[in-house]
C-alpha cells in the first residue's frame, strides 16, 4: 500500500513508517512544516520515501493520512484528488482539545468521508467529533536500545518548546523539583530554558537544557538519570513518557490526561498534588532500589501495552478496512 503522510510528529511517525507499506513523505526545497521530508534525528527505514509536490501529481496513492486540517486542501492541490472522496483518508488526532473544553468541536466533526483516529481514549472522550466515525489506536514505540542505569542523581524531562508552552508543559513547576535534584531537560527549544526560569524569578537553580539531540543519543543520556519527570498539564500522552518506561525508568508524573491510565501505581508516582510528586522525587533520589523496582514494572507495562507490533497491526487492520470500504 502507498500511504501519503506528512512528517509532523517525529516519534509517532518513526513508529508508523516501520510498517510494511511504502510511505510517501512530502518534501519541499525549504523543508518547511508542509515539506519536512525524512527525519534527520530519528532512524527511519528506506520504505519512507521523500516525494515532491510535483511527483505527487502522478503518484499512486492508496490512502492519505491527515494530521492537520489544512492538509485536506493541500493534498487535493498536490494530488489532484480529494481525500475522502477520490482517495481514502484517515485523520490522526494527536492532541488534546483546546478552547471550550469539554465542548471543543473537532475540525473534522460531522463528516462522512473520513475517520478520525485518536491516539488516546482520553482524546476521543474529550473531542466533540459529532457524527464523524472515530477509532482509537494507542501509541506504539520502536524499543530504545538502552536500559536504565540511574547512575546520576538527576531528574530527566523530555519536552518540546517548554518556554513558549510554559504552563501546558508544566515548566512553571520545574523549579520545585530542581530544589530536590538537578534537572536535565531534553527536546526541541530547551536551550533557553534556564534564562527563562531566571527571568521568572528562579535564578541559579540546576536546570540544564539539552537541545534537539538525535533520538538514540538522547535515550542514552536520559537512561543515566535516576527518574523521569512528566509535568504536562494538558497534552496528549507523550511518547517520551512511554520511551522512558520502556527504558526502565521510574516515573514521577502529574495525574492528568492519559498518563493516569498509562502508568500503573507500581510503575511510578502520579498525583495532582505537586508536593506529593516533589517528595516522590526526593524518595527516588535516596532509594535506588525502589527506583529500580518501579522502573522494572514500567518496562513490563510498556512492552505489553505499547509494543510496535501491536501498534502496526492495529493500523494495518484499520487501513485495510478503510481502503476496502472505498472500493
Amino acid at each position: 500500500m502507498n500511504i501519503l503522510l506528512w512528517h509532523v510528529h517525529g516519534s509517532w511517525t518513526t513508529s508508523f513508517v516501520h510498517g510494511r507499506h511504502r510511505y510517501l513523505v512530502p518534501v519541499t526545497p525549504d523543508r518547511g512544516p508542509y515539506g519536512l521530508g525524512r527525519a534527520r534525528t530519528y532512524p527511519w527505514p528506506d520504505n519512507a520515501v521523500e516525494v515532491t509536490p510535483q511527483q505527487l501529481a502522478t503518484a499512486d496513492v492508496d490512502l492519505v493520512v491527515l494530521q492537520r486540517p489544512e492538509e485536506l486542501d493541500l493534498a487535493e492541490q498536490w494530488l489532484g484528488r480529494r481525500p475522502g472522496r477520490d482517495v481514502p483518508a484517515v485523520y490522526v488526532e494527536h492532541n488534546t482539545p483546546k478552547g471550550d473544553v469539554p465542548n471543543t468541536r473537532h475540525p473534522m466533526a460531522d463528516r462522512d468521508d473520513l475517520l478520525v483516529a485518536h491516539v488516546t481514549h482520553f482524546n476521543e472522550l474529550f473531542w466533540d467529533t459529532g457524527a464523524t466515525r472515530t477509532a482509537v489506536i494507542e501509541h506504539g514505540i520502536v524499543p530504545p536500545r538502552v536500559e536504565w542505569s540511574g547512575e546520576l542523581d538527576r531528574l530527566a524531562v523530555v519536552t518540546n518548546e517548554p518556554v513558549r508552552r510554559w504552563r501546558v508543559t508544566g515548566t512553571d513547576l520545574m523549579p520545585r523539583f530542581a530544589r530536590v535534584a538537578p534537572l536535565d531537560v531534553f527536546g526541541m527549544g530547551v536551550a533557553g530554558l534556564p534564562d527563562a526560569l531566571a527571568a521568572a524569578g528562579s535564578a541559579g537553580l540546576p536546570v540544564t537544557g539539552h537541545d534537539d539531540l538525535p533520538q538514540e543519543r538522547m535515550h542514552v543520556e536520559v537512561a543515566r538519570r535516576r527518574a523521569y519527570l512528566h509535568l504536562c498539564r494538558w497534552t496528549s500522552l507523550g511518547l517520551s513518557l512511554i520511551e522512558a518506561m520502556s527504558i526502565g525508568m521510574p516515573v514521577v508524573a502529574l495525574a492528568t490526561t492519559e498518563a493516569v491510565d498509562a502508568v500503573p501505581a507500581d510503575a511510578g508516582v502520579l498525583s495532582t498534588r505537586v508536593d506529593t510528586l516533589v517528595e516522590a522525587a526526593r524518595w527516588l533520589m535516596t532509594d535506588r532500589d525502589a527506583a529500580s523496582r518501579l522502573g522494572a514494572r514500567g518496562r513490563e507495562v510498556a512492552k505489553e501495552r505499547f509494543g510496535l507490533d501491536r501498534f502496526l497491526a492495529d493500523w494495518d487492520r484499520l487501513m485495510e478496512e478503510e481502503t476496502c470500504a472505498s472500493r
